[in-house]
């Protein structure tokens, strides 16, 4: 039988973070059944900017961005976000977790789905009224899926129920936006739907930070990388971080 883990007291912040930061992570580990799935992860993310977590599988990718959201517990180390922690910025941040992960067979529509991100601004005991399902209704129209409103979710291809997501997560209307995997199992049309929507969201001075997994694109679409392998093999802007260098599989010794 595993063991709780327990949940370390904040670590004083050094000067080594900027203040300023969307995200700040310091000395940051997490482990399943005490075997460190991240360990000693530390990084900033800048205000405004989109910025990718890529690395292989099994990396800590969705797992780093869990345990921000306070979804995994901590072994050690302190998140902020804005310079506070999740619980008292949660109506700033916006989650997409990866489709796999949810129950499509659930009888909702997609217009239910994506009012459903208006919950934390509006309150648990407050029901979506029509200015909410207007928002809803804009949010699906922005991804292309304005048609698409009362359609139930167990209907719609992958792809759909995807941008479903990326409304839900734009209904909120967020200045820090965490997504996982937006991109995975999704095609071409909906892929570059996704960027444009990230772009506008960057543009209009949000920040993003986005699991990714395709080195191919990751310089295409985004500014800053986390280059991640259960450490932070580097950190900072695209030219600066993707390099082949950082890129190369750490040498054996011995």
């Amino acid at each position: 039988m595993s063991v709780p883990l327990e949940v370390s007291a904040p670590i004083p912040r050094g000067a080594e973070h900027d203040p300023d930061a969307a995200l700040s992570i310091h000395d940051l580990t997490v482990a399943y059944d005490r075997r460190p799935v991240l360990w000693d992860v530390d990084l900033d993310v800048p205000r405004g900017c989109l910025a990718a977590i890529v690395g292989p599988n099994g990396a800590g990718k969705s797992t780093l961005i869990k345990s921000c959201l306070d979804l995994l517990p901590r072994i050690s180390g302190d998140v902020r976000i804005f310079g506070e922690t999740w619980r008292a910025v949660r109506k700033r941040v916006a989650y997409v977790p990866q489709r796999e992960s949810v129950d499509w067979d659930f009888p909702v529509s997609a217009l239910d789905v994506v009012a459903m991100g208006t919950y934390a601004r509006l309150g648990w005991l407050r029901p979506v009224g029509r200015k909410q399902k207007k928002s809803a209704m804009q949010a699906l129209d922005r991804v292309g899926l304005a048609d698409y409103a009362h359609r139930q979710i167990s209907q719609l291809s992958g792809g759909q129920q995807q941008r479903v997501f990326l409304a839900r997560a734009l209904v909120q209307d967020a200045d820090l936006y965490l997504m996982d995997e937006p991109f995975s199992s999704v095609d071409a049309a909906t892929e570059q739907a996704i960027v444009e929507v990230l772009r506008a969201l960057r543009q209009s001075g949000a920040t993003l930070v986005v699991v990714h997994h395709d080195l191919q694109t990751v310089a295409e679409y985004f500014e800053h990388v986390i280059l991640l392998n259960m450490r932070v093999v580097a950190s900072g802007p695209m030219a600066e971080t993707l390099t082949h260098e950082n890129l190369r599989p750490p040498t054996e010794v011995g």
